[in-house]
C-alpha cells in the first residue's frame, strides 16, 4: 500500500513540476476584465441560435492553402493594412530579443503602434507622439499638440502615416497633420466633437468618424471638409468604435448602431447599407458590439456579437451567416476564415461555402502538447506567420499552429507584451509592459 501511494505521489508531483517549469498556465486563471465588460454590457440578444461552441476535428486529407509569405517593411495602418486584412508575414521565428530599447514614455501606451521608414510610431495618454529610430536606438522625435489646459485629460489618439505625415485625431475633436521628418504641423482643425474611429486614407481624401456615428471625408493637404454623412446615433458608448475598412474605389463603415454603409470614394455617395443588430427594439441605448471590419477581395467579414457575416462588397448581399462571435480580429487568407470565440476556440471556415473545417479548444491542445492539466487561458491576439497561425497570450506565451490546427511550438517571450505586435522584415517588433521597445528574430 506504502509502494503504491509513494508511486501515485511521484506521478502527481511531477505533474505539476512540469505544469510549473512551462509557466504556461501562470495568471491565466485571472479574469480579463475588459474582455468580459464588452460583452457584459450588451443587451439581451433576440436570437433564437445557440452560439457556436463546438470541437471539430480537422480532416486526415485537409488541403488548406494560404496566400503566399510576404515580408514586410511598412506599418502605416492601426490596422496594418486599408482593408484591415492580415498578411501570411514572414518571420524567423527564433523569438530571441535582438534588441531592446530604453522607456520611450513614461505614460501609458496606445495598444498599436506603428511602423515607418526604419521608425516606431507611438502615442501616450498625454497626447506626446514618440517617434523611435529602429536604426539609431533612439527617440528622434516627440510631439505633444495639446495646451495646458487639457493636461489632465487623457488623450485617445487614433493615427495613420503616409509619406512622412502623420495623420492623427482625438477624443477631443481636434484633427490635425504632422510632417514628422520637417518636424512641422502641417495643419489643424477642432471639429469638437470626438472622433471615435481608426483612420483611413483614399487617395487626397482623409476619412474617420466622431461619437456620435457622423463620417467625415476631409482633404488630406489642408483638413478641409469634402462632406460630411451623418449615420445613426446611440446614446450609451459600449467598447466598440467605429471601423472603417477601404478596398478599391469602396469605403466600409460600420457605426455603433450596428449599421454598415458602402460608400463609393469617387462621387462619396453611399451605395447601400444594412442593419446587423439582432434586438427587435431598434433604438438607439441599444449597445452593439464587433470586431473591425474587414476586406479581403470581393468579400466583406462582419464579426459581431451573436453573428458573423459574410457579404458581397458590391451589393451588400449576405453570402452566409454563423451564430459565432470572435473575441479577435477575423484574417482571411487563402479560402479560409480564422477566428478565436468566446470560449477560446480557434475556428477556420470555408468562406466558398461558410462550413467550418475545423474547432480546436486552444486550452485542450496547449495541455494535450504540454501533458498537463487545462487550465483557462487569456487571448491577446492572433496573426499568420510563415504559413502558422500565431496565437499571443496576454501572459506573453506565443502558442504556433500550423495550418492544419496541430501545435508546432509553445514558447514564452522573454518580455511581456504591452501593445499588440507587429511584423517587420522577418522580426516581431513590440513595446512591452515597461514601455521599451522590444524587436524578436
Amino acid at each position: 500500500m506504502k509502494k503504491l501511494i509513494l508511486v501515485i505521489s511521484v506521478l502527481i508531483f511531477s505533474h505539476c513540476s512540469f505544469d510549473n517549469k512551462s509557466g504556461i498556465w501562470k495568471d491565466t486563471n485571472k479574469v480579463d476584465l475588459k474582455k468580459i465588460d464588452r460583452f457584459k454590457d450588451f443587451e439581451t440578444l433576440y436570437t433564437k441560435e445557440k452560439s457556436f461552441n463546438e470541437v471539430i476535428s480537422p480532416n486526415k486529407n485537409l488541403d488548406i492553402i494560404l496566400d503566399p509569405i510576404k515580408r514586410t517593411n511598412q506599418w502605416s495602418d492601426e490596422f496594418y493594412r486599408d482593408s484591415n486584412n492580415s498578411d501570411n508575414f514572414e518571420y524567423d521565428n527564433v523569438n530571441d530579443i535582438i534588441f531592446k530599447s530604453k522607456k520611450i514614455s513614461r505614460y501609458s501606451l496606445k495598444d498599436r503602434i506603428l511602423f515607418d521608414e526604419e521608425n516606431i510610431i507611438a502615442t501616450d495618454i498625454k497626447g506626446n507622439i514618440v517617434i523611435y529610430s529602429v536604426e539609431r536606438k533612439e527617440i528622434i522625435y516627440k510631439y505633444n499638440f495639446y495646451k495646458k489646459k487639457f493636461k489632465k485629460i487623457k488623450k485617445i489618439l487614433n493615427i495613420i502615416t503616409e509619406n512622412n505625415v502623420i495623420y492623427i485625431s482625438d477624443n477631443l475633436g481636434y484633427f490635425y497633420a504632422l510632417d514628422y521628418k520637417n518636424k512641422k504641423l502641417l495643419w489643424a482643425k477642432n471639429f469638437k466633437i470626438p472622433f471615435r474611429s481608426n483612420i483611413k486614407i483614399s487617395g487626397n481624401k482623409i476619412i474617420t468618424a466622431d461619437q456620435n456615428n457622423t463620417l467625415y471625408i476631409l482633404d488630406k493637404l489642408n483638413g478641409a471638409q469634402l462632406k460630411f454623412i451623418p449615420t445613426e446615433e446611440t446614446t450609451v458608448k459600449s467598447h466598440f468604435i467605429n471601423s472603417l475598412a477601404v478596398n478599391s474605389d469602396t469605403l466600409v463603415y460600420l457605426n455603433t448602431f450596428g449599421s454598415l454603409y458602402s460608400i463609393n470614394t469617387q462621387n462619396l455617395k453611399i451605395n447601400w447599407f444594412a442593419n446587423f443588430k439582432q434586438s427587435l427594439d431598434l433604438n438607439t441605448t441599444n449597445l452593439f458590439y464587433s470586431n473591425p471590419t474587414v476586406i479581403y477581395e470581393d468579400k466583406i467579414i462582419v464579426s459581431t456579437d451573436p453573428y458573423l457575416y459574410l457579404l458581397n462588397i458590391k451589393n451588400g448581399s449576405i453570402i452566409f451567416r454563423l451564430a459565432i462571435t470572435s473575441i479577435v480580429k477575423p484574417i482571411v487568407s487563402g479560402k479560409n476564415l480564422f477566428i478565436i470565440t468566446k470560449d477560446n476556440l480557434l475556428v477556420n471556415i470555408d468562406i466558398d461555402t461558410g462550413k467550418i473545417t475545423y474547432s480546436l479548444n486552444i486550452a485542450n491542445e496547449i495541455a494535450d502538447f504540454l501533458d498537463t492539466k487545462n487550465k483557462s487561458i487569456s487571448i491577446k491576439s492572433l496573426s499568420l506567420a510563415n504559413n502558422n497561425l500565431l496565437v499571443f497570450l496576454n501572459n506573453s506565451f506565443l502558442v504556433a499552429f500550423n495550418k492544419d490546427g496541430k501545435i508546432e511550438k509553445i514558447q514564452k517571450l522573454k518580455s511581456q507584451l504591452g501593445t499588440f505586435p507587429i511584423f517587420i522584415n522577418k522580426m516581431i517588433l513590440f513595446l512591452n509592459k515597461k514601455n521599451k521597445l522590444v524587436v524578436l528574430n
